[in-house]
């Protein structure tokens, strides 16, 4: 009996309600006892009073003698004793039945609950719990969907993260081995293109590789930052000498637009200077031929933002929010045939900024209208 009670939270509710109304109970018939002949006395003793002047035509048998006080208390308080009783006991039945259906409504959204994560653990993430009322039970209902959604969404990544990478992997993979097969049988001819097209494929699969090892260890936080005071004005100024061969190649126009006097960020100078050359490259990547670049860097309160603004293709407001997602591409065969990377520089990115206390977005008003790419860094105090 004990061992049900402690593997059943309705049993348990259900016995601290009896239990208070065992005490209740006990409480009402001690006081009563208690109570009761002081307050017999009393009443009877001014019920004598009173009778004392009716009393005289009536000789011994009022109700005042003496000897009848005793039977009468005794008569009284017998009566009184069974009432008490009858009305204890329908209390309790009454307040048993009531206890009975308060500890249901109370255990069946937990019941379900605890159905619900049942199935979640075998597999089943579109579980979902019914919402009712305001109460605390009902919030913990909503947030165990929400958590349910968030597993549910989790699943989802996993599973297209594991069909993004098999088909990233496959794309050079199937090229190289393409090419090896048509050397092997004289299809193709063995001249430096053929070489150098292979070698491009092994390459391009190698990136691919460390991108993949880069995203893990940003994502477990396996690496170490420096952070140090840095001026913004190196940080972008890398970046330009970097990248300027590559803006002229393609005709397209790379402004730096600084504000004066900003004072020094807290940030690792290698993180910093990957995450604005991502964003950079990509501006560069998605813009054509003539278009322009700009990096900006002002201060926003205790914070640096620097955004890369571009004139290029833009991206379609239902793609803002996933633009960070990993693999995620706005247009997955416009963005292979231009050179795309792996789709996942965003993610790294902005797991890099988060690091460093700072945040990245984007904003854009919509296919080919550009895109701006915002990030923060603190200011050193």
């Amino acid at each position: 009996m004990t061992d049900y009670f402690r593997r059943h939270l309705g049993a348990k509710l259900l016995l601290s309600y009896l239990a208070i109304i065992v005490v209740g109970v006990a409480v009402l018939i001690m006081a009563s006892q208690f109570i009761l002949p002081t307050s017999f006395n009393r009443h009877m003793s001014g019920m004598g009073m009173m009778d004392g002047g009716m009393g005289m035509g009536m000789g011994n048998q009022g109700i005042g003698n003496s000897n009848s006080m005793p039977q009468l208390y005794v008569d009284f308080r017998a009566s009184f004793n069974e009432a008490l009783t009858y009305a204890a006991l329908a209390a309790m039945i009454v307040a048993i039945a009531f206890s009975l259906f308060l500890s249901r409504s109370v255990i069946a959204p937990i019941q379900a609950m605890s159905l619900a994560t049942q199935r979640i653990s075998e597999g089943h993430y579109d579980e979902r719990v019914q919402v009712n009322g305001k109460d605390e039970l009902a919030q913990l209902a909503l947030y165990f969907n929400q958590m349910a959604e968030k597993l549910n969404q989790i699943e989802s990544m996993r599973r297209r993260l594991i069909g993004d990478v098999s088909h990233e992997l496959r794309t050079p993979l199937t090229a190289i081995k393409g090419s090896m097969e048509g050397l092997m049988d004289g299809v193709l001819p063995a001249t430096h293109e053929t070489y150098q097209q292979i070698h491009a494929e092994a390459d391009r699969l190698n990136r691919l590789v460390d991108d993949l090892q880069e995203l893990s260890r940003v994502e477990a936080h396996a690496y170490k930052l420096e952070i140090q005071s840095l001026y913004v004005s190196t940080l972008v100024q890398t970046v330009n000498k970097r990248l300027a061969p590559h803006f002229k190649s393609k005709r397209i126009a790379l402004d730096l637009e600084l504000a004066p006097d900003l004072p020094h960020v807290l940030a690792d100078e290698d993180r910093a200077v990957q995450v604005l050359t991502n964003l950079t490259g990509n501006a560069l990547q998605y813009t054509p031929e003539g278009g322009r670049v700009t990096i900006n860097a002002k201060r926003i309160g205790d914070e640096i933002q620097i955004a890369v603004r571009d004139s290029g293709i833009g991206i379609p407001p239902k793609h803002l929010s996933h633009i960070f997602d990993r693999f995620y591409r706005v247009d997955k065969s416009r963005s292979r045939q231009s050179g795309g990377g792996s789709g996942i520089g965003l993610t790294i990115a902005r797991a890099l900024v988060e690091a460093q206390g700072g945040h990245l977005w984007v904003e854009s008003a919509g296919d080919g209208k550009g895109s701006t790419f915002t990030f923060t860094l603190p200011i050193a105090k």
